[in-house]
């Protein structure tokens, strides 16, 4: 077996706590240089240092452990100059808690159409002014490095689930060569490193490149390939098929999900980690997640309805404010509008997993996730956005 360079860090760095005896829930502790995350957990998205419509205060207040930050949106702007000038990412967001960053290995799915692939990385076309870019493992690790996240992710290919076997097979190829050219890199005092393990629906390579990133021993691995166009069984089956194969005293994280529905089901099925757009992207479209599904809040159905978004919920958005005045804002094109949505969904998947957290240590989830499941009600509208939401990553 290889022999990987060892960096050194002053604590363990996942606990796991307890195994749900009904499935494969877990509940879990990841230590970082900047605070304890409980898992299960959602990680809001802040691609470009900020989670959209949404300031430090409140996500902290609704409970919000980790955000994210996107390596390939942040090096073009505002620039690396700017955030090692003011300090890091932390210093640069005024967050104070953990951040992960995602290399950029998604862009090269999300902008298949303005990139190259490269033997050593991806060449990219700027989406903003056309200007060349290239980010290869050396690159993205670099960049992560000065953002100085508590957790960086390995660059990898991130191919469409509907690509033909042949392309499947290169990108696992690409993304075990990449991820040990990552491995090698410097990196940021206490930054862990996470591996991505692709391969699509296809058993024998989500096995292999499952294998090989875990010899490489990376500090926790992701299920990437996910979230990016396929039906929701192949999701399932894409997730199911990498997971026997990652080791149990390392964090997991499915990459790009998803609906409270899909979560609660991915927990079951062994995932530790979560990450999506969709909380705040639905809500700047007038939707509202609740623990019975999502509604549109602009419909006439609320004009004169002057309950909370939900009953149960306890958010700024529920306990100041009515469907009726809600559905005003969002008609009239009110900022605060959209924004109360951003805080209530955003509330409502923090909160969720705080509650899977509780019911995996009473001993209740399998209660607990039969009884979401069956009153959750998905909305096929929201369903389908799934992957256009995700280029948001």
């Amino acid at each position: 077996m290889a022999s990987w360079p060892r960096h050194a860090t002053a604590f363990a760095m996942f606990e796991l706590l307890k195994t749900d005896a009904s499935s494969k829930a877990r509940l879990g502790r990841l230590t970082t240089t900047h605070g304890v995350v409980d898992t299960p957990v959602f990680m809001s998205v802040g691609t470009q240092g900020s989670v959209k419509a949404l300031d430090p205060r409140e996500l902290r207040e609704m409970g919000t452990q980790i955000i994210l930050g996107n390596t390939y949106h942040l090096h073009i702007r505002p620039g690396l100059d700017i955030i090692r000038a003011a300090g890091g990412l932390h210093r640069f967001i005024n967050w104070d808690l953990p951040i992960l960053t995602d290399s950029g290995g998604f862009q090269v799915f999300s902008l298949a159409k303005i990139r190259k692939l490269k033997t050593h990385g991806v060449e990219f076309r700027s989406h903003v002014d056309g200007s060349l870019l290239f980010l290869g493992p050396k690159e993205a690790m670099e960049i992560q490095r000065t953002l100085g996240s508590d957790i960086a992710m390995a660059f990898d290919e991130c191919p469409p689930h509907d690509a033909p076997a042949k392309e499947q097979r290169l990108a696992v190829e690409r993304t075990v060569r990449w991820a040990r050219e990552c491995r090698e890199q410097p990196r940021a005092e206490g930054q862990l490193v996470f591996g991505i393990c692709q391969g699509g629906s296809n058993a024998a390579l989500r096995e292999e490149c499952a294998k090989a990133l875990v010899a490489m021993e990376f500090d926790g691995y992701a299920i990437g390939g996910v979230s990016v166009g396929e039906p929701e069984p192949e999701m399932l089956k894409a997730v199911e098929l990498a997971e026997p194969f990652l080791p149990a005293h390392k964090a997991r994280y499915a990459m790009g999900l998803g609906t409270p529905a899909q979560m609660v089901e991915l927990i079951a099925r062994g995932v530790d980690m979560f990450d999506c757009v969709l909380p705040t992207r639905v809500a700047r479209n007038g939707t509202a997640y609740t623990r019975k599904g999502a509604i549109g809040l602009k419909g006439s159905a609320y004009k004169v309805d002057f309950g909370p978004i939900e009953a149960s919920c306890d958010c700024f958005a529920c306990r100041h404010f009515t469907r009726s005045y809600l559905r005003h804002l969002l008609r009239v094109n009110e900022i605060l509008g959209l924004r109360m949505l951003s805080v209530h969904n955003s509330h409502m998947y923090v909160k969720l997993m705080a509650d899977v957290r509780t019911a995996i240590a009473a001993g209740t989830f399998a209660e607990f996730r039969r009884e979401f499941i069956a009153g959750f009600v998905p909305s096929q509208k929201i369903l389908s956005a799934r992957a256009a939401a995700s280029l948001e990553r």
